[in-house]
């Protein structure tokens, strides 16, 4: 090597020297950054909380108090939105100079503190509007009467108007009515389309709490959707609107026959501002109209703009929310005939009857007008609303997030899209619905835009009153979320705190929530779980999202994305992905940037995928078809079948013409092999036949087994594995380093051999500590690294592969992440215990041994609720040069460790235990244990004589309406969050030990 050096020139030596200490260096700085960041987590990454306030419910002091508790525990960001749900209304009407002023006043404590605020787009949370949207302005339906007339005669009657067409989640009920057309059709022709208010988009309701809807609608070419019945001819149609007067009095020769008029005009369709402070109740606007909303926001964020200003930039108001979409479906706006020519090429007005379930021409021409109808709806919304929305945000300063699902007519991915931080929305799996596709969603709208942050509206919860929740509860589907994506966590819900802190738990919002807010009992522990989360979702911030399989949705809308049934571990309300990445893609999405390189689909400062999946529809619009043939040809791999026709009626039938020729051309025929056949385009691949064309099934994809099995062909290794399947993962990649954040998903330990795709040297970083340290147990075999890793229940790690040093084969037999630990000592005998006076419990108590408080003769620690110190003084010969740990045992349920004086932290997940080196001392040693527990233990002793209603509270400055209320001895919250408290006796609560003094 030496003599091969000497002969280099020195220039050159010094070229490879200073490019040598250059990549290494840079490498090295950027492990040393991420690996600071990693031990003390930016802000940028931190938690936040929805802000909710209660229908008028304000304290201008309160306010402060809340903002300056999220600060303490770590919340960096809020999402501000004002509702009306379960409590007496307060004195401060939502927009009033008041109200406005206390906004005001919430922005600049939040400058003044470091906190983000995002504001939602309209009172409640999920719309944008309020009594000031007109019926002009308010989403409309085209809607219509049916009048059967014998013919052959002059008819004069007086038409009767519409009714509007509500449904049970949007009801306000307004006169408003317009006509558009009268028609005459022969009565023999009845309403026979199936599921025409989905497909006429009269309604939309929750995907994830409604049985039966539908993530997306059949194709519209594959088969009859009707019920027999008389198909209309255009011929059969007679237009009469000219006959009709202004009163709506039909004069009309009408022809022999029996005839049903039909009179449709528009009407407001009901949605409304929800669940909304009452002042401010009122229609929702257009949603296809930027007008309408323009109008919207001047009278309510442009007011608050302007009382705001100036703000700052990294601080305050920072924020445009567009909350779960739960508006419903409009199918009518103003101008949407001209829209509708411009965006699909002909004239939708003979085709109007369809709205009434009717078929016209024939199944698959009214299928496909529906189609068109609801793509042009789409795209009304997505252009005149949310990229609306997005540049108003811009204009102002302000970042624009959504969350784009429950009840959206327009496709949750399309309209994620747009934000500047898409946002999914999951309930607590054991308190709520099950929503974890909007999980997915979010994260592929993420994975495929290239956008670094998901957040999420995490632990949503109906029922969750008894405040069962706490960090160690969460914490497996908090890893859950990690592993699939979610890197901004929002916890639903911090309700304001108006009635201080003297009455708790206090305000909450209605029955909803998991109840994180400064009323909570552990809230002065919560700080170490929050750093978790920080350290974590920064963590997953980090490069790019790796997956394997795009998953292609079909065209058209409403489109919910969910894979294959076999793509997901069976979990409950939290299904973990397996072996493999995977995302969800629309064709919009697809079109507009997917590129090919080396074989894979490639979106350009994203992800990268190695195959793609098509769905099982027999159309495609040949824009689409296009795409994916230009991607094959330039290198891209495919499974699917081949499309057969357009889905629409634009350049009808010539459309159906260009999908087969290329069709062909791509696939080679149009019928499936018997067997699963690979064809080349290009310089692509194209599987499909055999067990892949499962369209039979009623399956959306073919099986993930079987795209497996291509994957497999392809060379493709799996991603991550486990010996015993019990560890969950996600993965995320930059430039030098591989990510993985794996956890256990069980509630034991566990002892895995798990197996990474990916080379390196390999470390352990530790979460919920900051710690990183090296691994030496490890092996290669077929270009993946195998690690043995021991887990304790839910216990979670990153590993990162650096690329310096590739090369190593290192087996060396030292276990890189559990130490191996030794008893010191046993903490046996008495504590004293002293617990809050002001929540029930003696000052000071002895506990001769440790125990449940729920088992305790004393009433006052029985029903405890809050914190409570244990003491303890201990005797230690010597202390060596080893880590030293204090080992809780068993905790009910949070714990802060001081030593000798010193705050050493918050013990609040498994392994229940926290170093004390740096503490311990030669001799006596003086610990002191908090221990913090949940509200239910007071609540239920509060409901029981001696205690139960003692008190009466009334607030006489007019919050909760002034109103007189009867309550427990040491408890008050609203009466709205005791609903479902069917809690009989306490749960259980305390240090159980043992506590024992251990080292490695």
């Amino acid at each position: 090597m030496n003599t091969i050096i000497s002969r280099i020139q020195p220039l050159t030596v010094v070229c490879f020297m200073l490019y040598t200490t250059f990549f290494f260096g840079q490498h090295n700085d950027e492990k040393s950054a991420l690996k600071e960041d990693f031990k003390n987590p930016p802000s940028t990454s931190a938690p936040g909380v929805y802000w909710y306030f209660m229908d008028g419910n304000l304290s201008r002091e309160e306010m402060t108090k809340d903002l300056e508790s999220m600060k303490e525990v770590g919340i960096s960001n809020l999402i501000f939105l004002e509702v009306g749900i379960g409590v007496p209304r307060g004195p401060i009407d939502f927009m009033s100079a008041e109200w406005q002023e206390l906004y005001v006043h919430a922005v600049r404590e939040a400058e003044r503190l470091g906190i983000k605020i995002l504001l939602g787009a309209g009172p409640g949370w999920c719309g944008s509007g309020g009594p000031w949207v007109t019926p002009e302005e308010s989403m409309k339906h085209l809607v219509y009467s049916e009048t059967e007339v014998k013919g052959n005669k002059k008819i004069k009657i007086k038409l009767p108007i519409p009714e509007q067409r509500s449904t049970q989640w949007h009801n306000l009920k307004d006169p408003y009515y317009e006509d558009v057309a009268v028609y005459a059709i022969p009565n023999s022709v009845k309403p026979t389309i199936k599921d025409i208010n989905e497909k006429a988009l009269y309604e939309r309701d929750p995907y994830s709490s409604k049985p039966n809807v539908k993530p997306f609608l059949p194709d519209p070419t594959g088969g009859s959707n009707v019920d027999g019945g008389k198909i209309l001819d255009h011929g059969d149609v007679i237009n009469i609107t000219s006959f009709m007067e202004p009163n709506g009095k039909l004069v009309w020769q009408a022809p022999k026959g029996d005839w049903t008029i039909i009179r449709m005009g528009k009407r407001v369709t009901g949605a409304s501002t929800r669940p909304s402070p009452e002042p401010v109740i009122g229609l929702e606007s257009n949603k296809m109209d930027s007008v309408a909303f323009k109008n919207h926001l001047a009278n309510y964020t442009d007011i608050l703009l302007e009382k705001t200003a100036p703000r700052k930039e990294d601080s305050g108001w920072t924020g445009f929310h567009m909350d779960s979409w739960e508006s419903g479906a409009q199918n009518w706006t103003e101008g949407i005939v001209e829209e509708f020519i411009k965006r699909r090429g002909y004239d939708p007005e003979p085709y109007f009857l369809t709205y009434t379930g009717r078929t016209v021409k024939s199944t698959e021409i009214t299928e496909r007008f529906l189609w068109d109808l609801r793509q042009t709806c789409k795209e009304l919304v997505l252009e005149n609303h949310v990229e609306f929305a997005k540049k108003y945000a811009h204009r102002n300063g302000l970042e624009l997030t959504i969350e784009p699902y429950d009840m959206n007519p327009a496709g949750d991915l399309d309209l994620g899209a747009i934000a500047d931080v898409i946002m999914a929305e999951f309930w607590s799996k054991r308190f709520g619905y099950v929503t974890w596709y909007a999980v997915l969603e979010a994260t592929s709208i993420a994975h495929i835009t290239g956008r670094p942050i998901v957040g999420a509206e995490v632990f949503t919860s109906s029922n969750e009153q008894a405040w069962q929740e706490y960090p160690w509860s969460m914490k497996d589907q908090s890893d859950w979320a990690l592993a699939l994506g979610v890197n901004r966590f929002i916890y639903h819900t911090f309700a304001h705190k108006p009635l201080g802190d003297e009455y708790r738990p206090g305000m909450t919002m209605g029955q909803y929530g998991v109840h994180w807010d400064r009323g909570q009992t552990w809230w002065p522990m919560v700080e170490a779980y929050h750093k978790y989360i920080n350290r974590s979702s920064h963590m997953m911030q980090q490069g790019q999202a790796v997956s394997d399989i795009l998953y292609l949705t079909p065209e058209g809308a409403p489109m919910v994305f969910t894979p294959p049934t076999d793509a997901l571990e069976e979990n409950g309300a939290i299904p973990d992905k397996k072996k493999y990445g995977f995302d969800g893609c629309s064709p919009k999405m697809l079109m507009d940037r997917a590129l090919v390189e080396n074989g894979k689909i490639v979106f350009p400062g994203a992800s990268s995928y190695e195959i793609m999946v098509l769905p099982n529809f027999e159309s495609m619009t040949p824009a689409l078809l296009h795409k994916i043939a230009s991607l094959v040809e330039q290198g891209a791999k495919i499974i699917g079948s081949p499309p057969h026709k357009s889905p629409s009626l634009t350049d009808y039938p010539e459309c159906d013409d260009q999908v087969k020729t290329m069709a062909e051309k791509l696939w080679g025929k149009l019928q499936p092999p018997a067997t699963r056949q690979k064809v080349k385009y290009g310089n692509g691949t194209i599987y499909w036949g055999g067990q892949l064309n499962n369209m039979e099934t009623g399956e959306l994809y073919p099986t993930f087994k079987n795209t497996l099995e291509i994957l497999s062909e392809l060379n493709v290794p799996i991603d991550f594995s486990s010996e015993n399947n019990t560890i969950r993962f996600g993965h995320r990649k930059t430039k030098n380093r591989d990510i993985y954040f794996v956890a256990n998903r069980t509630d034991h330990f566990q002892s895995e051999k798990c197996t990474f795709r990916a080379q390196g040297t390999p470390e352990l970083w530790l979460p919920t500590t900051g710690e990183t340290r090296k691994i030496t147990d490890y092996s290669l075999k077929d270009g993946s690294t195998v690690i043995p890793l021991e887990f304790f229940p839910y216990e979670s790690f990153f590993i990162t592969f650096s690329k310096n040093n590739t090369n190593q084969t290192n087996t060396r037999n030292n276990n890189g992440n559990f130490e191996r630990l030794t008893p010191v000592k046993t903490l046996q005998g008495s504590w004293l215990v002293s617990f809050d006076p002001k929540n029930g419990g003696p000052e000071n108590i002895v506990f001769n041994e440790l125990q449940d408080w729920t088992s305790h003769e004393n009433r006052g620690v029985k029903y405890y609720s809050g914190i409570a110190s244990y003491k303890k003084t201990f005797e230690l010969e010597g202390v060596d040069d080893k880590k030293y740990f204090i080992d809780l045992g068993k905790v009910n349920d949070i714990a802060r460790v001081k030593l000798n004086g010193k705050d050493l932290g918050v013990v609040w997940c498994a392994p229940w235990r926290i170093e004390v080196s740096g503490a311990l001392q030669e001799g006596a040693n003086e610990l002191e244990i908090e221990v913090a527990n949940r509200w239910i233990n007071r609540l239920l002793g509060d409901q029981q004589a001696p205690d139960a209603n003692v008190r009466k509270v009334k607030f006489n400055n007019g919050l909760l309406g002034g109103k007189e209320f009867t309550t427990g001895r040491y408890t008050f919250t609203t009466k709205a969050a005791m609903r479902s408290f069917k809690f009989k006796k306490p749960l259980l609560s305390g240090l159980l030990g043992p506590v024992q003094l251990i080292k490695n």
